[in-house]
This record gives structure tokens, sequence and C-alpha cells, in this order.
């Protein structure tokens, strides 16, 4: 029982522009379990490859004043794999949104990754199922595409529904697509 309480205690923290930012201990079960579907599909495609995945809880050390934990992510560069995370930045990293971590994912964060020159960024929002994907071209981040899975009742068209992308690519390879259904399957 003990040990159980020291998990739930635990405090995981990035920091941010030389500040320390306390994360949520524990992220809702959708966050997480979309979180661990994604690492899955890259992991299964990864393996064998030169590139790498990761999961929650792997420090990433961006610059001196800047260390963030993705909730998951690729990278390709061995030599930036450390046995205390990863220092440089990943080709592809995500952020699956939260109510007390939005606003960096959206702001501070992803102008870090475009400046650390990740080449993928990912902002998945739990709450409408949505997937922004951001590429980086010219050093700077450019919203590819929103891929969703739009549920009935936000007064979406069926031509609508059908119309969005439900497939979304991995730029890293030609060959890497993964179906948003496998990406928000299980949700409550």
């Amino acid at each position: 029982m003990k040990g159980n309480l020291a998990y739930q205690e635990e405090l995981w923290e990035e920091k941010l522009n030389g500040e320390i930012i306390l994360m949520s201990p524990r992220p809702s079960v959708n966050h997480n379990t979309i979180a661990s579907n994604i690492y899955y599909e890259f992991q299964t495609y990864l393996k064998g490859k030169i590139c790498r995945a990761f999961n929650d809880g792997v420090d990433v050390y961006l610059t001196e004043n800047d260390r963030v934990i993705p909730d998951a992510m690729i990278v390709c560069n061995k030599n930036i794999i450390k046995p205390d995370g990863i220092h440089g930045a990943p080709d592809l990293v995500v952020e699956v949104l939260s109510p007390s971590t939005f606003r960096n994912d959206r702001g501070y964060k992803k102008n870090l990754y475009e400046k650390a020159g990740v080449k993928e960024y990912w902002i998945v929002d739990p709450t409408v199922r949505t997937i922004e994907a951001y590429l980086l071209l010219d050093g700077k981040f450019v919203l590819d595409e929103v891929y969703a899975l739009l549920p009935e009742g936000l007064g979406i068209t069926d031509q609508e529904r059908e119309e969005s992308k439900k497939e979304i690519p991995i730029s890293l390879y030609d060959d890497f697509v993964i179906p948003l259904q496998e990406i928000f399957y299980n949700l409550f």
C-alpha cells in the first residue's frame, strides 16, 4: 500500500524558460489511454528500424533552461539518447492536452520545439478527438492538417464528417499511417 501512495504523490516537473512547472501527477484515463495508444502504434511500426519510440516519463533536455516530458515521441538520432533522457530535439513530439498544460503545449512548448528543430509536432485534444499536426518547414512550424474523429451532435453534416481526415501520416516515413480510431480507441 505504501508504494501505491508514493506513486500517487510523485510529482513530475518540467523546466520551461528556467522555471520549474509541476505537472499533474495523475493524468486522466483518456489522456493516458491516448498517449499509450500512440506509443503502441509508434513502437509497433518502429520495431527493427533506426528510430525509437518513447512514452511519457522520459526527460528531454532541449536547452540549459528547458527540460520537457512529452507524452510520446520518436527519436532517430541515437547519439542524443542518454541514460537520463534525450539530450537534443526528438524528430516527432506528441503532447496530449490537459486542462493544466494546454496553454504551455500550444504556446511556449510549441515555440520551444520549433526552435529546437523538432520535425513534427502533434497537439492531441482528447475532448474533441482531434490532432493538429505541425511540420517544420524552413525553421517554422506550419499546420499541416487537423485530423478528427467527428462525433455526431456537433452541428457537423454527414458530408463534413465523411470528408474529415481519419488517418494521420507520420512524415518521417512514407508508409507510416495511423488510423485515428486506433489513437482514440477505448475512451470514455
